[in-house]
């Protein structure tokens, strides 16, 4: 029993650990040769859109909004990748007794 609260501890320290890298964790992502370009962190929160000035003189809607899609998806596919990375890491010296 004291083995399962030991691991039920070790599992909620490296949850809140997870927790804090992923909101100071910060990607950036563009599209369209970077006339969008966003930052997420890893929480994928989304903290900044930086539209190039001629692509609203352009009065594309459409494509505007097609590069903003683009962008955050990019941002989010990155963000995966980078907190998966620190989760490994985070996860490496972890050891479950008796399992």
């Amino acid at each position: 029993m004291k083995n399962m609260q030991q691991m039920m501890q070790q599992a909620q320290k490296m949850q809140e650990e997870l927790q804090k890298q992923m909101e100071q964790t910060v990607v950036e992502a563009s599209a369209g040769g970077g006339m969008v370009q966003v930052r997420m962190n890893g929480a994928k929160r989304l903290l900044t859109i930086e539209i190039d000035p001629e692509v609203l003189a352009a009065g594309d809607r459409d494509m505007l909004q097609d590069l903003i899609v683009a962008a955050v998806n990019e941002a989010a596919r990155r963000a995966d990748e980078t907190v998966q990375g620190q989760l490994g890491s985070l996860t490496a010296g972890l050891k479950f007794p008796g399992m």
